[in-house]
């Protein structure tokens, strides 16, 4: 973890620096600030800075080096658990499937809004099924 907050840390301070030059040069060329990317920049500085707040306090309250950073540890050491995956699962893939059409449907507008109601039933289904994937078939609990 120790890693990560000096990589979030680094790079914060470096979206900060890249906002005020850039800010800087805009005004230089054209007179005044454009304000899209000095916020967008300044706002990634922000996000960067949030995530390496978090991961420090997290580490704080955690106390003692987590496993990951000791280098003595081994791959065993950590925990083997890391949550339920299904790969045999299409249900992600009728999801973005989904998901796809609705921003296709409002990205292009007016003409188009109907793709956006034919997308919502495919992603309502998709979610269900993948909600509800081990009630039933051949891996039902």
């Amino acid at each position: 973890m120790k890693a990560n907050i000096g990589i979030f840390s680094i790079i914060a301070v470096f979206f900060f620096i890249l906002a005020v030059v850039y800010t800087w040069w805009s005004v230089g060329f054209s007179g005044h600030i454009e304000w899209t990317g000095s916020i967008a920049l300044l706002f990634s500085g922000l996000l960067n800075g949030f995530i390496a707040s978090f991961l420090w306090l997290t580490q704080r309250k955690l106390g003692g080096v987590l496993v990951e950073d000791r280098p003595d540890s081994d791959i065993d050491d950590g925990d083997p658990e890391q949550g339920e995956f299904s790969p045999w699962s299409w249900w992600p893939l009728v999801l973005a499937f989904g998901a796809g059409l609705f921003v296709i449907g409002l990205s292009v507008g007016g003409y188009m809004f109907w793709l956006t109601m034919l997308s919502v039933p495919i992603i309502l289904v998709s979610v269900i099924g993948w909600v509800y994937e081990y009630y039933r078939g051949y891996f039902a609990r």
